[in-house]
C-alpha cells in the first residue's frame, strides 16, 4: 500500500525538511535495492529515508509515527531471509528507514566495550579494534558482506566463532511505539545522557561523555558469557543456540526490527595472538561426530572455530563463489561494501533497459571468474577428490597440543585423513567456506532458464544429536538440482540450501522438509531473522508484541500479523525515556 494522498504528500515534505530531498528516496527505481532483500522478499514502498544524524533519525521516527506509517528499519541488507525488507501487501504505507549514513564505533572501557551505532559495520568495528589487539564478536567469514553490527544483535545471529555464541546485548537505545501510540526513547545503555531526546541523542553521537557518566553494569551482560559452557554439554537434547531461545530474547537482542535502534553497546575480546587450521576429510559422518564428542567434552581449550562443507557444496564455492574468493583476497574486506553498492546500483539501472538480460553484473562477474586460473590450493582439491565431509578446525597454541595428539591418534583411518594447514592452505580453506554461503544465489542468477528459486533453511539441531545427515524423501529430492550443506559444526548449526528445479512450488517443497526436521529434534532458524521465510515461534511472537504494541515496526516478520494493533489509550504523549 503506497498510493498518493495529501496525508502521504505532507509525509514526504516533511521528510524532506529533516534529512534533506537527497536522502529521501522515492519510485520503484531508486528505492529498489532498499525494497529487495539480499535473497528474497521485496515489496512497494513510499519512501526510503535515509537520516545523516541521531537527531535526525529521532525526528524521521516522530514524522512516520504521526503520519501512521509503517516502518521497517534496514542496515546494511544483506540478511537472508528478507528480515528488514518488505514482503507483499500491507495496511498501511510503508517507509525505510535506511541507516547506512549513521555509522560510528566508540571505545569505551579501554576499549573492552564499544558502542555502536546504527549503522556501523563488522569491518569498522574490526577496524577500530584492530590497534587494541582486541575484536568484536564476529569477524570476517563468520558474516555476510558488509553486515551491521546492530543487524547481528536484533537477529541473534550466531557466527562461526565457538567461544562466543550468538550476539546478545543487554545494553541498547532505542525508540519504541508504547501501548498508548506513543513514541518513546528508552536508554538502557548504562550511559548518563540526559533527559531531553534530542540533547541525549547529540550528546551520544558527538561522545560527549565522561568516563564517570559510564555505569560498569556489571548485572547486564554485554555478550553471551554462558555460551562457551553451554556448547559443551553435548547430551542435552535441545540445541546450543538458536533464534527463538527465550534465554537470548531482550530488548533490542533478538527484537527483529520491532523497534529503532541508536545504539548498542558491547564487549570487545582479546585477539588470538596466533592460531592453527588443521583440515579434516572423511567418507563417514560417524567419524566427524566422535571427533565433535570429544573435542566438547574433553579438550579443555575450546577451538576457535569448527566449520563444516560438503564435497558437493566445495563444488558449487569453486566455481559459483571463485570471484567472491579473488576479491576478498586481492582487495580485502573494506573495499567490498562499495563494490556490493555499486553493484546494485548498476543492476538497479540495467533493469530499466529494454533487452539486458536481469542480473547482468552476476552475468558478467562469472564469465570472468571461469576464465580465471584455479583459486583453491592443491592439497584442498587433494581432499575434495578423496572425502565426502570436510572439517576446518581453528585452534589457538593453548589448544595446539591437544589437538594435534588426538588428530595424529585417529587419522589417517579407514575413511578419513588430516593435514595441518600452511598459512596460505588455512586462509584459502576459511574463505572458500565463507564464498559457500553466496554460492547458491550466484548459481540461480546465471541459471535462470534451469533453476525457480532457491530454498535456504538454517537449522540447529540437539547437542546431543549424532545424526547430522540428512536424508530426503525421494519425491522431496527430486526437484532439487544441488544441495548446499554446510555449517559451524561444533554448534551442530547447519545451513542448507537447496537449489530447485523451474516450476517448483518452493514454499510448497519448504513446507514438506519442515515437518522432518521437527521429527529431528531441529529448531529453525539458528542464527538468522525469521524475516519473512520462517513462522516465529511462540516466544519470538511474544518478545515482538512486548516491543511493539502497535504493530508499527516491521509488521508481519515471522508470518505474524500485518496489521495494526489500535492504541488503548489517546492522548499527550510524553517521550521520556
Amino acid at each position: 500500500m503506497s498510493r498518493s494522498t495529501p496525508a502521504t504528500h505532507a509525509l514526504l515534505d516533511r521528510l524532506r525538511q529533516v534529512v534533506g530531498a537527497r536522502h529521501v528516496l522515492t519510485g520503484a527505481k531508486a528505492t529498489h535495492r532498499f525494497s529487495h532483500g539480499y535473497r528474497c522478499g521485496s515489496g512497494a514502498v513510499l519512501a526510503v529515508v535515509q537520516p545523516g544524524s541521531l537527531v535526525e533519525q529521532w525526528r524521521v521516527l516522530q514524522a512516520c509515527v504521526a503520519a501512521d506509517v509503517i516502518l521497517i528499519c534496514q542496515a546494511s541488507n544483506t540478511g537472508l531471509t528478507g528480515g528488514s525488507t518488505p514482503d507483499g501487501v500491507y495496511d498501511r504505507p510503508v517507509v525505510v528507514l535506511s541507516t547506512r549514513r549513521l555509522t560510528g564505533v566508540q571505545l569505551i572501557r579501554d576499549g573492552q566495550q564499544v558502542v555502536c551505532l546504527p549503522g556501523a559495520t563488522l569491518y569498522e568495528l574490526e577496524a577500530q579494534l584492530r590497534p587494541l589487539g582486541r575484536e568484536p564478536h564476529s569477524v570476517i567469514g563468520s558474516s555476510c558482506i558488509g553486515a551491521s553490527v546492530i543487524g547481528g544483535v536484533c537477529n541473534n545471529s550466531g557466527g562461526a566463532l565457538v567461544r562466543r555464541g550468538p550476539a546478545y546485548t543487554e545494553l541498547a537505545l532505542y525508540a519504541r511505539v508504547d501501548e498508548t501510540g506513543c513514541l518513546q526513547l528508552v536508554n538502557h545503555l548504562g550511559i548518563a545522557l540526559g533527559d531531553e531526546p534530542e540533547a541525549m541523542l547529540a550528546r551520544l553521537e558527538a561522545g560527549e561523555y565522561a568516563p564517570g557518566d559510564i555505569d560498569p553494569a556489571d548485572q547486564r551482560a554485554a555478550s553471551d558469557h554462558r555460551y562457551a559452557d553451554h556448547v559443551r554439554a553435548i547430551d542435552a537434547a535441545t540445541p546450543a543456540r538458536f533464534n527463538a531461545d527465550a534465554t537470548r530474547l531482550f530488548e533490542a537482542s533478538g527484537s527483529a526490527g520491532k523497534v529503532a535502534l541508536f545504539a548498542v553497546r558491547l564487549d570487545t575480546f582479546v585477539k588470538d595472538a596466533a592460531t592453527h587450521v588443521f583440515y579434516i576429510g572423511t567418507n563417514s559422518a560417524g567419524e566427524l561426530t566422535a571427533l565433535r564428542r570429544a573435542i566438547l567434552a574433553n579438550f579443555k581449550a575450546l577451538p576457535v572455530a569448527g566449520e563444516y562443507l560438503h564435497r558437493d557444496c566445495f563444488d558449487i564455492a569453486a566455481r559459483y563463489g571463485k570471484d567472491m574468493y579473488i576479491a576478498i583476497r586481492k582487495l580485502g574486506t573494506d573495499r567490498l561494501p562499495a563494490l556490493f553498492a555499486a553493484k546494485a546500483r548498476f543492476d538497479a539501472l540495467a533493469a530499466g533497459l529494454p533487452f539486458v538480460p536481469a542480473s547482468l553484473s552476476d552475468r558478467v562477474l562469472q564469465w570472468v571468474a571461469d576464465r580465471l586460473p584455479d583459486h583453491l590450493p592443491a592439497r584442498l582439491w587433494t581432499w575434495r577428490d578423496r572425502y565426502e565431509h570436510h572439517l576446518m578446525l581453528r585452534v589457538t597454541g593453548e589448544g595446539l597440543a591437544e589437538t594435534r595428539a588426538y588428530l595424529a591418534a585417529h587419522f589417517p583411518s579407514a575413511d578419513g585423513d588430516v593435514f595441518e594447514c600452511t598459512p596460505e592452505e588455512a586462509t584459502a580453506a576459511f574463505l572458500h567456506r565463507f564464498a559457500a554461503a553466496g554460492a547458491a544465489i550466484r548459481y540461480r542468477q546465471v541459471h535462470p532458464a534451469e533453476v525457480e528459486d532457491i530454498v535456504a533453511l538454517d537449522i540447529a539441531l540437539p547437542r546431543n544429536g549424532e545424526d547430522w545427515v540428512e536424508r530426503l524423501p525421494e519425491a522431496i529430492e527430486r526437484p532439487i538440482l544441488h544441495k548446499l550443506y554446510y555449517g559451524h559444526f561444533l554448534c551442530q548449526v547447519f545451513h542448507q540450501d537447496y537449489i530447485v528445479a523451474k516450476g517448483t512450488d518452493c514454499v510448497a517443497l519448504e513446507h514438506a522438509m519442515l515437518p522432518l526436521l521437527n521429527l529431528r529434534g531441529a529448531e529453525y532458524p539458528a542464527e538468522h531473522n525469521v524475516g519473512h521465510l520462517y513462522e516465529a515461534k511462540p516466544a519470538l511472537r511474544a518478545h515482538y508484541a512486548a516491543l511493539d504494541p502497535c504493530n508499527v515496526f516491521n509488521p508481519g516478520i515471522g508470518h505474524t500479523s500485518r496489521i495494526k494493533r489500535q492504541p488503548n489509550v489517546t492522548g499527550h504523549c510524553d517521550a521520556g525515556h
